[in-house]
């Protein structure tokens, strides 16, 4: 399926459906691929999305927080909207755990703290004259929080023609592009990145190199914690 077609023309049998991780009659946790917009964009050619496909399976779905367009990875929709209440204060609280894998250009060296862990603490601000592109800006920045730690390379993990560093990322905030630019910003852009990578660094991989790997939260009605785990496909 392409982004050149009209969804309500499209048999359901036409359309996947998203792959779920958990579903009850509360809620549903799915998997976006990379590529995929989380919900539909401007204009009636680009109505598909993960969200759209998955009213077409679960009639109710109401998607909760997204994912960037060229990122992969798990995303939790609410069944009513009471839940979906209840997961946005959640995620406003910042009560949901999420970590998200990436690969960016250059050697990193280890943070200094003990835990293994540093810490990007940079305001972004969207780049009007060239949105949707996002930038630092230390004036009229709204405040941005990104912890990181070097993971090692796993067994069987893609060979990449530049020096590379893979990362761990857990967003303490939540803006947009947020992990991208913070990236970006310190020398080590995301290899694949279309909108902030160039050269080398964009054309070292096929795909933007980030995957919201874990997602965690209690469940807001039987208070259990659920947590998930999809592994970079990178």
């Amino acid at each position: 399926m392409n982004a050149d077609f009209l969804p309500e023309q499209v048999p359901l049998s036409a359309i996947e459906k998203p792959r779920a991780l958990y579903e009850d009659k509360h809620l549903l946790v799915l998997f976006k691929p990379h590529e995929m917009l989380s919900v539909p964009g401007r204009g009636e050619h680009k109505l598909d999305s993960l969200a759209w496909r998955a009213k077409q399976y679960w009639k109710n779905a109401l998607i909760v927080h997204r994912l960037d367009m060229s990122t992969s990875g798990i995303l939790v929709l609410a069944r009513n909207p009471e839940i979906h209440r209840e997961l946005s204060i959640a995620f406003a609280e910042r009560r949901i755990h999420k970590r998200y894998t990436a690969v960016v250009a250059g050697v990193m060296s280890p943070p200094a703290a003990q835990d293994g862990w540093g810490l990007i603490d940079k305001p972004l601000i969207l780049d009007w004259d060239r949105r949707p592109l996002h930038i630092v800006d230390n004036d009229k920045g709204k405040p941005s929080q990104t912890k990181w730690r070097i993971l090692p390379a796993p067994s069987g993990a893609p060979h990449y023609e530049i020096a590379h560093t893979r990362l761990d990322l857990e967003p303490v905030t939540g803006r947009t592009h947020q992990l991208r630019v913070h990236l970006q910003s310190v020398g080590h852009t995301m290899l694949g990145d279309p909108l902030y990578a160039t050269g080398e660094v964009l054309q070292a991989a096929p795909r933007l190199l980030l995957h919201a790997r874990e997602l965690g939260f209690t469940h807001p009605v039987s208070g259990k914690e659920l947590f998930f785990e999809v592994p970079a496909e990178f």
